[in-house]
């Protein structure tokens, strides 16, 4: 099973959708999803004194502009266990240019804690949240001589607009292409 493909597609809505935890809250291992096997793989420490400010993983049966699933950060009270399927809701994205290109990063709420559950925005966040976030995006790549700029922060309605457009394109290039070869 790789879980970025055989996830029913019923459990992924723009609105509510099942995230893929990767890497931990407070980790400073970057493990990505090994996309020909499904496993994840340790792609590398972090090179700064920063981690994770929160749980990041992929949304599944999307397809972002960098050829990968769509990233996203689910807010938690808890450290999440990679490999975990988090119900999760939507609340912004943080749009940035990681050495040239766009890149995506949805913020969501997992939808089953009570602390994070009640914010549907995340302008509704307290400051202090938010700016570790966009500080750990401005600087993560420091070390290794890479350039990322955090150009914007939206709220819920362009973070759904993001994911269904991830979802489209995702739809275009493995479910059509696939039907397509099957006839």
């Amino acid at each position: 099973m790789n879980i970025w493909h055989d996830i029913s597609p019923e459990r992924i809505k723009a609105e509510r959708f099942i995230s893929v935890i990767e890497i931990p809250s407070g980790s400073k291992n970057k493990y990505e999803l090994d996309k020909e096997t499904g496993l994840l793989k340790l792609d590398r420490i972090l090179y700064t004194s920063t981690h994770y400010p929160a749980n990041y993983g992929f949304i599944p049966r999307t397809y972002a502009e960098d050829n990968d699933p769509l990233d996203v950060l689910v807010l938690c009270t808890e450290q999440i266990l990679p490999l975990t399927l988090v119900e999760s809701i939507p609340i912004g994205v943080i749009r940035m240019i990681d050495q040239g290109s766009v890149d995506e990063k949805i913020i969501a709420v997992c939808a089953h804690d009570p602390f994070y559950s009640s914010y549907a925005d995340m302008h509704e966040l307290p400051d202090h949240i938010f700016a570790e976030i966009k500080h750990f995006f401005q600087v993560y790549k420091t070390l290794e001589g890479k350039e990322t700029v955090v150009t914007s922060v939206q709220g819920k309605d362009k973070a759904i607009s993001i994911i269904r457009d991830n979802m489209e394109r995702y739809n275009d290039k493995f479910v059509f292409n696939k039907e397509k070869h099957v006839q």
